[in-house]
């Protein structure tokens, strides 16, 4: 049997090419995938702790804990303390660590990086060996500044260049006296690092007298744990802590591999799906083929092998099948992962050199993820045809399913679907997170239940298309019948297509609905023209506000600046505003009381009205952070949003209780609105800092929506290799149709069907399938889409849903393209048939 197995391997290689593609893609997608995040977290890891080889153990300053209604403030790392920790037994040396947000602007004033990867620190001189100076001298005092060698490269800058800096403040324009190397992870990442001398680094981050962290070498001969210990009993208890650089180096590479998986399960997500849809074609595939050579395995019955032989015999056809196209999956998938790491490269994002990463557990599980799948969808065919007894196979009379088959099936298929659509609905009323689990489940058993009824629902569905079909004449007819002749298989074949359009459909109806949500929120929630914000997110200064109130055609400014403090016990963050100006910026819907921000009255947003058990009118005493209290009054609860929310009070009743005031956003009203000349004079005032963005509202709305509008892309590009792996299926049912249709088609040939109008019927018997497939799939997008989006408005009050018709209709066009570009080479066969050839086949 085992021979038989390979024989038949072998007699149809042209049979089983389609479903070694399929199974192929699909694994080099997991490949890929596997290999790309590997590569990526090895490099970065190593990376990493190059960076850690200076320090054997660092010294940071300890959090406090809040004790009763007052906010402890974190303790400096002072000088004495640098000293003590250079004089422990076994410290050969210590170096005090000063850093902050830094943002370098290119030549045409962009800011370089990205916000969050730009940062700033002190350089110690010649005996600093975490930076080797490339070229140049070491900084001194603010007007010179050294940069790191890969943003030099980018930005084209070399030492003299005089390079405009922000550092948390008005903009500096330091020259550029040196260019260092540096294994710094954030450089690594496309970031950038720029370096002044101590003294200047303390006063330009704020830290005067003082350090961020205290970096201790070890002599020869210590150890890491030795000078730790030395560390922890020299230096004041709670008040510092020491992390050696191993724990460091590990610490990092855990944040790194947990910030890799993040990627590494969403890109196998989409594998998973291609596998998924590829499941359906091996499936459909191996159905096919037994149904072709029942005669053959009906024989090998007669002849004493039993059940268990046959039904081993296609699964051993399987194995084969699925081990060489999990073996050229992984070599494409190698391909891949190189790929996608240079394409990082030529998109601007630096990934540190490093070889590919090939781990025996990535070929392992690509081997078997191949060979697995490959045999679990061979399983049911093999098994429903030795199942077959041997007469009535060689009779034919085993064709068609039974009544009971066929009744079991499509009871099966509608509890799955109705339970699906119940548990779906259930989640879309439930808060937020706790619907994403149901959600998920109801969703699975939906598409399980509508794969199961697709056949039943492929007979009306297709009915549907006989008035369009009866234009085509006699083609269009036999079209038709060809589509509904099978129902299981063009079920089979429809699904692979459909599973791809619900999710492409789904994601772009929440994406839609989600963009005209936050257009909508950024529109009725600011009447504000311009927020100014840093772009790294950081606190802006309060002069920032200042500046911006002189500009010429401004009328109104608030700040928005937040303080911690403590209310009934618990850690409650406040947000100071101008409270005279504060309802001409924003337009916030209040359900209870007034929107009246002066003296101790203040507003809250609902979620935190609804946490404290607050109401209009209801009072609380607040402890600021520097433990002086006051006893407030809330005069209205409004509707929070993601632009504004919490508890807003009057700014200079706040300010006098803040050691360094400061604004993460400030929102500007100008006389002349929104205009590119406005937002130049507002850009101008803060100097052209590279540092800060000036908003208009269409501005943040893109930015919130940036995200999603990402993810979409995403989910297009990865998609695009389950609907490879659809038209594959396409190609490959119509292929075995005209195959197993050989004679019917010599026989259409002779009674006056010419080439033409064979040509006609094939490829209009893969555009009804296509269609057929997108309109499910389409339809289930929509509905998915609407759920998640009933889910997603518990916690958005702006969500309304948006239909794209624009877009669904073109992915409905693009099903039909999948249709016709499927059924190229299978029309073509089918009308170069020879006759009396096929008329004799059988």
């Amino acid at each position: 049997m085992f021979r038989t197995a390979l024989r038949t391997v072998l007699a149809h290689k042209a049979r089983l090419l389609m479903t070694v593609l399929a199974v192929m893609l699909g694994v080099a997608f997991v490949s890929g995938t596997l290999v790309f995040t590997n590569t990526l977290s090895d490099a970065f890891q190593k990376s990493s702790a190059k960076g850690f080889d200076q320090v054997d153990v660092a010294v940071t300053a300890s959090v406090p804990q809040d004790e009763g209604n007052r906010i402890n403030k974190t303790p400096d790392l002072t000088p004495a303390l640098l000293d003590k920790s250079a004089k422990v037994p076994g410290a050969a040396s210590a170096v005090g660590v000063v850093s902050g947000f830094t943002a370098i602007a290119d030549k045409d004033g962009k800011l370089i990086g990205g916000g969050f990867q730009s940062q700033g620190g002190n350089y110690w001189g010649a005996e600093d060996t975490r930076y080797p100076l490339v070229d140049g001298h070491a900084p001194r005092g603010t007007g010179e500044v050294l940069i790191d060698s890969e943003t030099a490269r980018r930005a084209g800058y070399k030492v003299g260049d005089t390079v405009r800096i922000s550092v948390d403040g008005p903009v500096l324009t330091p020259e550029i006296t040196g260019i260092f190397t540096t294994d710094d992870g954030n450089v690594a990442a496309g970031g950038s690092l720029a370096l002044f001398d101590t003294a200047s680094a303390q006063k330009l981050f704020g830290k005067p007298g003082t350090y961020d962290e205290i970096d201790v070498k070890a002599k020869a001969g210590t150890s890491q744990a030795a000078l730790k210990a030395g560390l922890d009993q020299a230096l004041p208890r709670g008040l510092t802590e020491t992390t050696t650089g191993e724990q460091l180096a590990a610490d990092q590479a855990e944040a790194i591999s947990s910030q890799m998986s993040g990627l590494k399960q969403g890109l196998l997500v989409f594998a998973g799906i291609a596998l998924f849809v590829g499941t359906f074609i091996i499936a459909n595939t191996f159905t096919m083929l037994v149904a072709q050579r029942t005669k053959e395995l009906a024989l090998l019955r007669a002849v004493g092998a039993s059940r268990r032989q046959v039904t081993r015999s296609v699964l051993v056809e399987a194995f084969v099948v699925g081990a060489v196209a999990a073996v050229a999956g992984l070599v494409a998938g190698i391909g891949i992962g190189a790929g996608l790491r240079a394409l990082m490269g030529s998109l601007g994002a630096t990934v540190p050199d490093g070889p590919l990463v090939i781990s025996p557990g990535t070929v392992g599980s690509t081997l078997a993820v191949g060979v697995l799948i490959t045999m679990l969808a061979a399983w049911l065919p093999g098994r429903r045809a030795a199942k077959i007894p041997p007469v009535a196979a060689m009779s034919s009379v085993h064709a068609r399913a039974t009544t009971k088959s066929l009744v079991l099936r499509n009871t099966l298929g509608a509890l799955f679907s109705a339970t699906g659509v119940a548990v779906v609905l259930a989640a879309t009323s439930m808060d937020g997170s706790d619907g994403q689990a149901p959600m998920g489940l109801g969703a699975v058993l939906l598409i399980i239940g509508v794969f199961i009824l697709t056949p039943l629902l492929s007979r009306p569905l297709i009915a549907a298309a006989a008035p369009v079909l009866r234009v085509f004449g006699v083609s269009g007819k036999l079209a038709r019948q060809n589509s509904v002749r099978n129902p299981r298989r063009t079920a089979a074949t429809a699904s692979a297509l459909m599973i791809g359009l619900t999710l492409i459909t789904g994601m772009t109806v929440m994406a839609g609905s989600l963009q005209k949500s936050i257009d909508k929120m950024a529109a009725s929630a600011i009447r504000a023209d311009y927020v100014v914000s840093m772009a790294n997110g950081n606190e802006l200064s309060p002069d920032v506000e200042k500046k911006l109130k002189a500009v010429d055609g401004v009328t109104a400014t608030s700040p928005l600046r937040n303080a911690p403090a403590r209310i009934d016990g618990s850690t409650e963050s406040l947000t100071g505003v101008n409270g005279r100006a504060i309802g001409e910026l924003t337009d916030l819907k209040v359900d209870d009381g007034s929107f009246k921000v002066s003296g101790s009255q203040v507003v809250v947003d609902g979620d935190t009205a609804k946490y404290r058990g607050w109401k209009a009118g209801s009072d609380f005493t607040v402890y600021y952070e520097d433990g002086k209290k006051q006893r407030m009054s809330v005069a209205g609860v409004y509707e929070g949003n993601d632009m504004l929310s919490g508890i807003l009070l009057d700014s200079t009743v706040l300010t006098p209780h803040q050691t360094d005031p400061a604004d993460m956003r400030v929102m500007v009203k100008t006389a002349d609105g929104a205009t590119d000349a406005v937002k130049d004079r507002l850009e101008k005032a803060l100097g052209s800092n590279p540092a800060v963005k000036v908003q208009d509202k269409k501005d943040v709305s893109n930015e919130i929506a940036q995200m999603f509008t990402l993810m979409l892309n995403m989910v297009y590009g990865l998609l695009a290799m389950a609907v490879i792996v659809a038209v594959l299926g396409v190609i490959n049912t119509l292929a075995m149709s005209v195959f197993e249709r050989s004679q019917e088609i010599g026989m259409l040939r002779a009674i006056g069907l010419d080439r033409k109008g064979t040509k006609r019927m094939v490829r209009l018997e893969s555009l009804v399938i296509s269609l057929f497939g997108g309109v499910l799939g389409i339809g289930l997008g929509v509905f998915f889409g609407w759920a998640a989006g009933e889910l997603l408005g518990t916690k958005m009050a702006t969500y309304e849903l948006v239909l794209p018709w624009a877009r669904l209709s073109l992915f409905l066009l693009l099903a039909a393209t999948v249709g016709v570009l499927a059924a190229l080479w299978p029309a073509r066969r089918a009308a170069r048939l020879n006759m009396l050839t096929a008329i004799k086949s059988e």
